[in-house]
C-alpha cells in the first residue's frame, strides 16, 4: 500500500521529534548513569513548585503553564540546574510543552506521585483504608503522563510518609507502592524508569528506612527501590563538613547499594543562604556515596526558600540566593563527579532480613499488602483515564518576561537554548545572564536588597513562540531541515 501524506508526516514528527532529546538516565548500583555513554550522572537540581501546594489543582499544576516553563528552563540553564522534583502533579493536564521545554533546556525530571487532594496521597497514620484504587489511578495516570519523555530520571513513590507520626505498618504500603510502580512501568512504558523514595531526616530511623527499601526480597525483587532521597537541613549557614553531621550522614550512606541524594537542601536559618555545602557535597568526601542533591526550592513562597521570586506573569527577580548558588555551582568540577566508577555500578542488594532492622519501632518484616481491586488489571492492560504526554518540538527564544537581579536591575537578553542531542544541562555554559548596570553583576559585593519596585514594570512579549503545538502556525527552521530529512527517511522505510 502507498503510504499517504498523513503517515509521511507522522513517521516524521515521531523521528523529528527526539531528535534534539536527553539521554535517559539509568541506574547501575549506587550510581546513577547515562545509558549511552555510562557516565555517571550527577544531579544538580532544585525543588519546583510554584506557588506551593496551594497553587496546585485538579486541572492546574507546575508542568500545564508553558510560558513559565520557558521563563524557568532558560533561568535554571543559567544557573547550571540539570534536574528538577515537581512534588504535585495532575493526570488531567497536558504536561507536554513544559516537558519538551525542560528536555530541549537538557534538565531531567523527578517526579512525585502523590496530590494533596481527596484520595491522591496514603495517610501515613493509616495507609490500610488510602491504599485503595482510587490512589493508584493518581498513581498510574501521573506515570502515564510521563512514561514517554526522555527527560523523566524517576519517579518517587512517597515522601516523608515514615516518621515519628507514622504507624509501624506504613513502610509495607509504601513499598507495596513501589512495587504497583515498577510493575506498572515494566508492562506499560518502553523503557525502564527508576522508582524510589524521599526520607525525612529523622535520624532514629533513617538507617532502617533505607534498609527496608534497599534490600531484595526473594518472592518480589520489584517492590525494591532504585534510588533514595533525603530531605535534610542540617548544613545552616558557613558550617562545615563535621559541624553539619554531613561526615556522619556520609559514614552512614556509605554502604549503599542505590543511589542516594539529597531530594532537599538549603537550610535557610542564615539568610542570605550561601550554599557552601555545595562544595562539600560534590567534593572528594562526598561524591562518591552521594549523587548530588536538590535545593529546596525554586520560587519563593511564604516560608523563604525561594531562589526566583514571581511578582507577575510578566516579571521575575534572582534573589541573592540564586547569585551565591550558582557561583557555589560553578567551582563544580563536572569531569570530577561524572567519572564512572565499576565498582560502585556493579553492587548488588542484600537479601531482606529481620537482623537489618536496629530499631524496635520499625518494621521488620517485608510482608506487603494485596493489591487492591482493578490494580491488576490496570498492570495488564495499562491506564486509559488519561493521554499519556509526549515530546513537542521547542526552538531557541529569548523569553518574554522582564527578569531582574536581586538589586533591581534589569537581566538583559534572558535566553532560552535548545541543547544539542543527548547534552544535559551543565555549569558555566553559554547562557550566562548580564545585568543591565555592572554594579550589580556579583551577588557577594551587595547587601540584602529588594526589587520589589520593578515588580509592576511591563515585560516585553515580543518574542516569538518556542514551543510548537498541534496548533503551531510555524515551525523552527531547525524542525523543519529534520522534517524534510525525516520525510525522505520515512519514505524508504515505507
Amino acid at each position: 500500500m502507498v503510504p499517504t501524506y498523513a503517515q509521511l508526516f507522522a513517521a516524521a514528527c515521531a523521528f523529528a521529534t527526539t531528535a534534539n532529546a536527553v539521554t535517559p538516565i539509568e541506574v547501575k548500583g549506587m550510581d546513577f548513569v547515562n545509558s549511552k555513554t555510562g557516565d555517571r550522572f550527577q544531579i544538580l537540581g532544585v525543588d519546583y513548585q510554584p506557588g506551593g501546594s496551594s497553587g496546585f489543582s485538579a486541572t492546574e499544576d507546575p508542568l500545564g503553564d508553558a510560558d513559565a516553563c520557558l521563563r524557568d528552563a532558560a533561568l535554571m540553564q543559567s544557573l547550571g540546574i540539570n534536574t528538577i522534583r515537581v512534588y504535585n502533579l495532575s493526570p488531567n493536564v497536558d504536561h507536554s510543552k513544559c516537558a519538551s521545554i525542560f528536555n530541549g533546556a537538557g534538565i531531567y525530571m523527578i517526579l512525585d506521585v502523590n496530590s494533596p487532594l481527596s484520595g491522591g496521597s496514603l495517610d501515613r497514620t493509616d495507609p490500610e483504608s488510602t491504599y485503595n484504587s482510587v490512589y493508584l489511578e493518581q498513581v498510574f495516570g501521573v506515570i502515564e503522563s510521563f512514561k514517554n519523555f526522555p527527560n523523566t530520571l524517576g519517579f518517587f513513590a512517597g515522601n516523608e510518609v515514615i516518621n515519628e507520626q507514622s504507624v509501624y505498618e506504613a513502610p509495607a504500603y509504601v513499598r507495596a507502592v513501589v512495587r504497583d510502580m515498577k510493575d506498572y512501568i515494566s508492562a506499560n512504558a518502553n523503557r525502564s524508569i527508576p522508582v524510589g523514595y524521599s526520607a525525612a531526616d529523622v535520624r532514629p530511623i533513617l538507617l532502617d528506612t533505607l534498609d527496608y527499601f534497599m534490600c531484595n526480597m526473594e518472592n518480589s525483587t520489584s517492590s525494591r527501590s532504585d534510588f533514595f532521597g533525603l530531605n535534610s537541613y542540617s548544613w545552616c549557614g558557613d558550617s562545615s563538613y563535621t559541624t553539619s553531621g554531613y561526615d556522619v550522614l556520609t559514614e552512614d550512606f556509605s554502604n549503599a547499594t542505590l543511589p542516594v541524594f539529597f531530594s532537599e537542601y538549603g537550610c535557610n536559618s542564615v539568610m542570605p543562604r550561601t550554599f557552601t555545602e555545595v562544595q562539600a557535597l560534590y567534593g572528594k568526601e562526598m561524591d562518591q556515596v552521594f549523587s548530588g542533591g536538590l535545593v529546596y526550592e525554586w520560587t519563593q513562597e511564604a516560608n523563604d526558600y525561594g531562589l526566583v521570586a514571581i511578582n507577575s506573569s510578566d516579571t521575575a527577580t534572582l534573589l541573592r540566593d540564586y547569585e551565591y548558588l550558582t557561583e557555589q555551582f560553578a567551582k563544580v568540577d563536572m569531569t570530577s563527579i561524572e567519572s564512572s566508577n565499576s565498582t560502585q555500578t556493579s553492587l548488588e542488594p542484600v537479601t531482606c532480613s529481620a537482623s537489618l532492622i536496629t530499631n524496635s519501632t520499625f518494621l521488620n518484616s517485608w510482608d506487603l499488602p494485596t493489591r487492591p481491586s482493578k490494580v491488576a488489571d490496570w498492570i495488564k492492560s495499562g491506564y486509559t483515564n488519561v493521554t499519556a504526554g509526549a515530546l513537542v518540538s521547542v526552538s531557541s527564544t529569548a523569553i518574554p518576561q522582564t527578569i531582574y537581579d536581586y538589586n533591581g536591575n534589569k537581566v538583559s537578553d534572558v535566553k532560552y537554548k535548545v541543547l544539542s542531542s543527548d547534552e544535559s544541562n551543565t555549569p558555566n555554559n553559554s547562557t550566562s545572564l548580564v545585568s543591565s548596570t555592572s554594579n550589580s553583576s556579583s551577588s557577594s559585593s551587595s547587601g540584602s536588597a529588594s526589587a520589589s519596585a520593578s515588580a509592576s514594570a511591563s515585560a516585553s512579549s515580543s518574542a516569538a513562540s518556542s514551543v510548537s503545538g498541534a496548533t503551531a502556525g510555524h515551525l523552527s527552521a531547525s524542525f523543519m531541515g529534520l522534517l524534510t530529512g525525516a520525510t525522505l527517511f520515512a519514505v524508504f522505510m515505507l
